[in-house]
């Protein structure tokens, strides 16, 4: 059953995005790495699938870029309802290891860049970000993108010993919590409470865009963190309690984009996690959640 089949959403709570332009790319990406993507190798390379590379470039841009593209859109038009209505989910987005020269990572498009730039200039009100990063990995895309911008504040939390490794990246970040592998629900979501509570008193966003990789989950081949299920659930509540529970003394819009996560059960997790949203009041039906169908 469905979160819609169910009635925890009605109808006018899901929107479907429309597939992010060439126009709206160049937003942030150069033409030139735009026209690198036509080559199946460079895109094996970026997802690192190495079979792409002998796929003809047009099954690779239907079948895999064009559903990438799809939930960057999704990222983008959640922005924007997040700060008409108050929050919005995209259920895909945060390609964080994407940068505006550079992809990696399974990210070929920079969304979360995107999605900040298309707001700093055509959402009126909208002039500082706040990117609260609690994927497994570090973000390092969206850090190269914003490492000399003073309008957006990254808080980025992750496990210090994987992918990426990016120095250069990291001086972007105002808030650094590097995570010994394996850390579990009590150590993880104490740091993550305190180091936001922290950031939301250096800085006062306009948006937070909240980047929630479940690729912390135990078990996770990739993550290397035992956060349980419940945890995750946990994290996300905490995250918007502090943009936008009750006794805050502002509510902050929120973007959620959902990111890594890399076993059969995490889906359920999200739904599980929206439904604990919906129950606690952080999410209402007055909002909206994007649905990217691919």
């Amino acid at each position: 059953m469905t979160k819609r089949e169910s009635g925890l959403l009605k109808e006018d709570d899901v929107v479907t995005p429309v597939e992010a332009t060439e126009e709206d790319l160049l937003v942030v990406h150069s033409s030139g790495y735009l026209n690198s993507l036509k080559w199946s190798m460079v895109v094996a390379g970026i997802t690192e699938v190495p079979p792409v590379a002998l796929l003809p470039n047009f099954i690779v841009q239907r079948k895999l870029l064009k559903p990438l593209r799809l939930q960057t859109g999704g990222t983008v038009l959640a922005g924007k309802l997040a700060t008409e209505r108050g929050w919005a989910l995209n259920i895909g987005g945060g390609f964080h290891h994407c940068s505006a020269e550079r992809g990696g990572g399974f990210c070929a498009y920079a969304d979360i860049t995107l999605s900040i730039k298309f707001l700093f200039e055509r959402m009126e009100g909208i002039s500082k970000a706040m990117i609260v990063d609690l994927d497994a990995h570090q973000g390092n895309g969206h850090e190269r993108d914003f490492i000399s911008d003073s309008r957006v504040y990254i808080m980025d939390v992750y496990n210090k010993y994987i992918y990426p490794h990016d120095s250069y990246a990291k001086g972007a970040i105002r808030c650094k919590v590097e995570l010994q592998a394996y850390t579990e629900d009590d150590r993880y979501l104490s740091l993550v409470r305190k180091n936001l509570e922290k950031a939301l008193e250096e800085f006062n966003p306009d948006i937070i865009v909240y980047n929630a990789g479940t690729d912390v989950l135990e078990g996770d081949p990739l993550g290397a963190l035992s956060i349980s299920p419940e945890g995750i659930v946990q994290r996300d509540q905490l995250v918007f309690e502090l943009a936008r529970g009750k006794g805050r003394p502002r509510q902050i819009p929120i973007l959620m984009v959902t990111s890594g996560g890399y076993q059969k059960r995490t889906a359920q997790i999200i739904a599980d996690s929206i439904k604990n949203l919906i129950a606690k009041g952080l999410i209402s039906h007055q909002a909206a959640a994007v649905e990217t169908e691919i």
